[in-house]
């Protein structure tokens, strides 16, 4: 039998979750201060109604791009004609991606470009963290732990899960090591480069205390950058180290945008890596300041290009896998940024957007997230229900393939890996 905590936590939830069901049907009439430029009203509810349906909006939502004047939202395609006849079957579409095109370490594959980026405990909630896992699981894709320890209940999804070792050290540990099929070293975060991380007291509970290894109700801070790491054959014994306690582990290397970043990448690939993954400014929650997020790191559009011109120089692009992250909203903008030289992407803002995420932006004061993503506080926390989470992600990533085929079908392209560096088909408008 419920006690009135739950029974109240599970009106409270459905209450916000029928209102945004019914503002999803809605092609007028949304609220005005819902959203900002980048995610608009609509493109909320749009995302929120393709994890709710796992199909594409058919009420009219804007679902493609925002209206942030610049970016993604003024990139678009040059669409062959529908009647084409080199329009591809949509049953002869190939979405999967290798993870590793080098000679060592384990060869995986997943069946989409796109997988789930950090997200620590203590920053979300870890019902919102179970149901990340789930999802990966059943999609054959990865999400990734963040920098906050690798909680005990995500053990039955390791295989699909990507351990995070990042400057703070936080939980890092030989087990949650020896767990991975990916390994995930964080340099930066686009979001905040040069600033490290940050989570603020009121998050840290004693669960995410004991996890993290710190003192309950202090804030904790990541340095920037690892105090150990301050050249290409530094970053080596980064890797090597990683590799001795996993031999068969994939190394992804994240970094964030500075000027000098395709330098940064090539040395990622000379020190090992077998996922490149640049991540660029705007991406992030609330945890961000926005003097960082909009000033600091050169945007993803530009630095994509840039590295996968130079690697192509180098004559090793088709040695690393390049991921992107930093501000991909949509599944418009994942084709993008392939287009324009990343193999895939990254994402876990919109990942948010799925389970009624409004872009509020207060992930980091007080209890945190009011509808129970980014937040520690074991009331809110129980706003997300691991199955029901699961399945909106599922439906998500479902919605996103359903427009990845439509775009690669109306480019008469067969494969998601044709689109890699093709800006030929691309145009501002």
């Amino acid at each position: 039998m419920k006690n009135n905590q739950e029974l109240i936590t599970e009106k409270h939830t459905q209450n916000i979750h029928q209102g945004l069901k019914r503002l999803s049907t809605l092609r007028h009439g949304i609220p005005g201060g819902l959203g900002n430029p980048r995610w608009t009203g609509e493109l909320l509810l749009a995302t929120y109604e393709m994890a709710r349906t796992g199909d594409l909006p058919t009420n009219g939502l804007e679902y493609r791009v925002g209206k942030s004047g610049g970016g993604f939202d003024v990139l678009d395609f040059k669409f062959r004609t529908p009647n084409s006849e080199f329009r591809t079957p949509n049953s002869e579409i190939d979405l999967s991606i290798p993870l590793n095109r080098r000679p060592w370490g384990a060869k995986i594959e997943i069946p989409f470009p796109i997988y789930g980026g950090g997200m620590s405990y203590g920053s979300i909630s870890l019902n919102f963290m179970i149901a990340r896992a789930k999802a990966a699981m059943r999609l054959g894709t990865f999400t990734c732990t963040g920098e906050g320890g690798y909680p005990p209940p995500l053990v039955p999804y390791k295989d699909y899960i990507i351990t995070q070792v990042a400057t703070g050290m936080f939980g890092v540990r030989e087990e949650t090591i020896q767990y991975a099929r990916i390994l995930e070293i964080k340099y930066a975060q686009g979001a905040k480069p040069g600033l490290g991380g940050h989570l603020l007291a009121d998050k840290v509970t004693t669960e995410v205390a004991r996890m993290r290894g710190a003192v309950s109700f202090s804030s904790l801070y990541s340095p920037f950058p690892f105090h150990s790491v301050y050249s290409v054959e530094d970053h080596r014994k980064h890797v090597d180290w990683l590799k001795a306690i996993n031999p068969e582990a994939l190394i992804s290397v994240k970094v964030s945008t500075p000027t000098d970043v395709d330098m940064v990448a090539v040395g990622s690939y000379y020190a090992g890596a077998n996922i490149i993954h640049i991540d660029g400014g705007y991406g992030g929650t609330g945890a961000a300041p926005e003097i960082a997020k909009k000033n600091i790191a050169m945007p993803i559009e530009f630095a994509i290009p840039r590295v996968h011109k130079y690697l192509l120089s180098e004559g090793v692009r088709d040695e690393v896998v390049l991921m992107a992250s930093g501000g991909i909203r949509t599944a418009d903008d994942a084709a993008k940024i392939i287009a324009l030289g990343a193999d895939g992407a990254v994402i876990a803002s919109t990942e948010c957007v799925a389970v009624a995420c409004t872009q509020c932006g207060n992930c980091e004061r007080g209890r945190g997230c009011q509808v129970g993503i980014t937040t520690t506080d074991p009331d809110l926390s129980l706003l997300i229900d691991p199955e029901w989470g699961e399945e909106r992600l599922v439906n998500l990533y479902l919605a996103w393939a359903k427009r990845l085929r439509q775009i690669l079908q109306d480019l008469g392209l067969r494969s998601i890996r044709e689109l890699r560096g093709r800006t030929d088909l691309l145009v501002k408008h």
